[in-house]
C-alpha cells in the first residue's frame, strides 16, 4: 500500500495515528538535526518532520530535492499553537517520519512548481505535465471537472439522455474549415472531424430521442484567439417539441444553479437581461456586450446633419454614422494616453478618433475637433453624451460596422482602465432576433449568420423571397461578461423550408443532395419541431476561474499557432504512411 491517506486529509482527529503518505517534495527546509518536508499531492500538503535521531530516515530527507517522489510512514502529531499554519488545511498537524524511501528522483525542473513564475507560456506548454502540478492549474482542472459533472447531473435530472455521436463524419460546408482525415480503404476520399454534432443531433430528434445532450469534442481549422482552440469542448443539447422560450428557460436555470454550486462567492443577476441583436449593436457596438458596466454608445448623426466639419459630414453623406461614448473622469488624460486610444481606434480600421475633454474645474473644453464645428454643435454633442465636468468624450465617424467595432474596443478599454467590471459578478444576458442572413460582397451571395439549419421567424417567412436581408432568425446567444458562451436556435424541420434556405445560400439542389441529402430525406419521415443550444465549456470555465485564456483551463492546449509544444505536433509522417493513405505531398 503506497498510502493510507492523501496529503490533504489529515486533521487533529488523526493525531496519534500511524499513516503512510506518498507524493512530491513541494518544499524542503534543512535545520540540521531536523529536516522539514512539505509533501504534496493533488489533495493538499502535509508537513513531514525527519529527525536525525532516526539516521536512515534523516538520510532520505537529506537526499530528497524538489519534486522527488517519496513515500513515508509516520506518526501524526498536533503542532504547537505557535506552529499552526492557517494557510494549509492540514496546518494543525504534522507527521513525524518513522520510515521513508525515494520512489523516484527528479531532475531540476525548468521552472518552479511551488510558486508561479514569470516564465514564458511556451515553456509552460512544452512541460505541461509539470505546469499541471501547480496549485492554480490543479484548481482549474478541478473546477472544470465540477462544472461538467454538474451539467451532466442537471440534465440527467431533467430527463436528458447522453448520446455519443461519431468523430469521423462527412465534410459539409458549415462555415469554418474542416479538419480532414484521409481514408485508407477508400482511396481519394476523406472523413472530416466534426465542427459540431449539429446534423447528428437533429437526426436524433427525428429518431425520437427528444432530450439529447453530449459533452462533445469539436474541431475547427480556423485562426486562433485567446478564447479559441482548434479542438474544444461544448455542452451540446437538443430538444424536440420546444420553442425558443423553452430552451432559454432551461439554459438560464442550468447556469444559475451551476454558478451557485461551483462558484458560490460570485453573484449572478437574474433574470438574465435580454437584448435584440439590433439593440445590442446600437447601444454597445457588439453582439456580446459586457453588461457589468454602462458606457453606452450614443448616435450623434441627427445633431450633425448640417455640420461643416468634413469628417463628420462625409461619413453621414456616405451612409455612415457618427457615434460616441462618455469616458467618466478621464478628462485629465495626457496627450500620450489619448494617442493610445487613437491607436486602438485606428487599429480597427477607422482613420482617427475625435475627442473632447470637459475640465473638472469648469474651464474651457479641450477638443480635437471643436474649431471645425458649427455654432452650438459642441454643446449639443456634450448634452447628448451627458458629459459631466471631468469626462472625456470619444467620437468615431465611419461606416456603421467600423463605428461599432471601434467603439466596442474603446468601451472595453475604458472599462478596463477604470476597473468598472466587478470580477465577482457573472452578468449573463441573451441576444435574440439575429438576422438569418448576411450579404457577402466578395462572393456576391448570402451567407448564414449562424448555420444553414437555423429556422427563420414565422412572420418573416414571406421575406425569404422578397427581402432576405430583413429575415430574422429563431436564434439566440447567451453572453457572459463580454464573451459569447453559447449559441443556439430553433431548427428548420421541413424539407421545403430547408431547400428554400439552401437556394438563398447559393447551394444548388445537386450540391444540397450531395452534401445534405441525409438531412433532407430525414425531414420527410416525420421530423418534429426542435431546437437546442451548445454552451462552450472551455470559455465558461475560463470565466468562472477568472482566467484570461481558455488555455489555462485545458489540460493540454495548443498554442495560438495550433502547435502542441509538448509532443511537437503537428509533425511530418513517413513516406510509407502517406502511401497507405494514397497521398503524395507537393513540396
Amino acid at each position: 500500500m503506497y498510502r493510507s491517506h492523501t496529503c490533504g486529509e489529515l486533521r487533529q482527529e488523526h493525531a496519534g495515528q500511524e499513516v503512510t503518505l506518498a507524493g512530491w517534495v513541494h518544499r524542503r527546509r534543512d535545520h540540521g538535526p531536523l529536516i522539514f518536508v512539505d509533501l504534496r499531492d493533488r489533495y493538499g500538503i502535509t508537513q513531514v518532520v525527519f529527525d536525525s535521531a532516526s539516521p536512515e530516515v534523516h538520510a532520505v530527507a537529506e537526499e530528497s530535492r524538489s519534486e522527488y517522489v517519496i513515500q513515508i510512514r509516520g506518526l501524526v502529531r498536533s503542532r504547537p499553537p505557535e506552529a499552526h499554519n492557517p494557510d494549509l488545511s492540514t496546518g494543525d498537524v504534522e507527521v513525524v517520519a518513522l520510515s521513508a524511501s525515494v520512489l523516484n528522483p527528479a531532475r531540476t525542473t525548468p521552472f518552479y512548481i511551488a510558486k508561479e513564475g514569470g516564465e514564458e507560456e511556451s515553456l509552460r506548454l512544452k512541460y505541461r505535465y509539470l505546469d499541471l502540478r501547480r496549485e492554480r492549474m490543479q484548481r482549474n482542472m478541478i473546477l472544470r471537472h465540477r462544472v461538467v459533472k454538474f451539467m451532466r447531473d442537471f440534465l440527467d435530472a431533467q430527463g436528458f439522455l447522453e448520446i455519443e455521436t461519431p468523430i469521423l463524419i462527412k465534410s459539409t460546408p458549415e462555415g469554418a474549415r474542416d479538419y480532414l482525415v484521409p481514408s485508407r480503404v477508400h482511396p481519394g476520399e476523406f472523413y472530416a472531424l466534426p465542427q459540431s454534432p449539429q446534423q447528428l443531433k437533429q437526426l436524433l430528434m427525428v429518431a425520437g430521442y427528444d432530450k439529447y445532450f453530449q459533452v462533445a469534442r469539436c474541431f475547427r481549422d480556423e485562426d486562433l484567439r485567446a478564447d479559441r482552440q482548434p479542438e474544444f469542448t461544448q455542452l451540446d443539447m437538443e430538444m424536440s417539441f420546444v420553442e425558443q422560450e423553452d430552451v432559454i428557460h432551461l439554459t438560464e436555470q442550468l447556469f444559475t444553479e451551476l454558478c451557485a454550486a461551483v462558484v458560490p462567492h460570485k453573484r449572478v443577476p437574474t433574470p438574465f437581461r435580454r437584448l435584440t441583436y439590433a439593440e445590442a449593436m446600437e447601444r454597445y457596438g457588439s453582439d456580446k456586450p459586457d453588461l457589468r458596466y454602462d458606457l453606452e454608445l450614443v448616435n450623434l448623426g441627427d445633431l450633425l446633419a448640417s455640420t461643416p466639419f468634413n469628417v463628420f459630414k462625409g461619413a453621414l453623406e456616405s451612409g455612415g454614422q457618427v457615434k460616441g461614448l462618455r469616458a467618466p473622469g478621464c478628462a485629465g488624460y495626457s496627450r500620450k494616453q489619448i494617442d493610445e486610444l487613437t491607436d486602438i481606434a485606428r487599429g480597427s480600421g477607422v482613420k482617427g478618433l475625435a475627442w473632447a475633454a470637459i475640465p473638472a474645474d469648469g474651464g474651457d473644453v479641450r477638443s480635437s475637433f471643436a474649431k471645425f464645428l458649427g455654432e452650438g454643435e459642441l454643446q449639443a454633442i456634450i448634452a447628448r453624451l451627458e458629459g459631466q465636468p471631468g469626462d472625456l468624450l470619444l467620437i468615431v465617424a465611419d461606416r456603421p460596422g467600423l463605428v461599432a467595432t471601434t467603439l466596442d474596443k474603446l468601451r472595453r478599454e475604458i472599462a478596463e482602465r477604470l476597473k468598472l467590471a466587478d470580477p465577482n459578478v457573472l452578468n449573463f444576458s441573451w441576444v435574440v432576433d439575429f438576422p438569418l442572413l448576411e450579404w457577402n460582397p466578395d462572393e456576391n451571395r448570402w451567407d448564414a449568420v449562424h448555420h444553414p439549419f437555423t429556422a427563420p421567424q414565422d412572420e418573416d417567412l414571406p421575406l425569404m423571397t422578397s427581402d432576405p436581408g430583413k429575415v430574422r432568425a429563431k436564434a439566440y446567444d447567451v453572453v457572459l461578461n463580454g464573451y459569447e458562451v453559447g449559441g443556439g436556435s430553433i431548427r428548420i424541420h421541413r424539407r421545403d423550408v430547408q431547400q428554400q434556405l439552401f437556394d438563398l445560400l447559393g447551394i444548388s439542389q445537386e450540391t444540397a443532395l450531395s452534401q445534405f441529402g441525409h438531412m433532407l430525406e430525414a425531414f420527410e419521415y416525420g421530423a418534429p419541431p426542435h431546437g437546442g443550444i451548445a454552451p462552450g465549456i472551455d470559455r465558461i470555465v475560463m470565466l468562472l476561474a477568472d482566467e484570461s485564456t481558455i488555455r489555462e483551463v485545458m489540460a493540454f492546449p495548443k498554442t495560438q499557432q495550433a502547435a502542441d509544444l509538448m509532443t511537437n505536433a503537428p509533425s511530418e509522417v513517413d513516406e510509407r504512411q502517406l502511401r497507405d493513405l494514397h497521398i503524395r505531398l507537393a513540396k
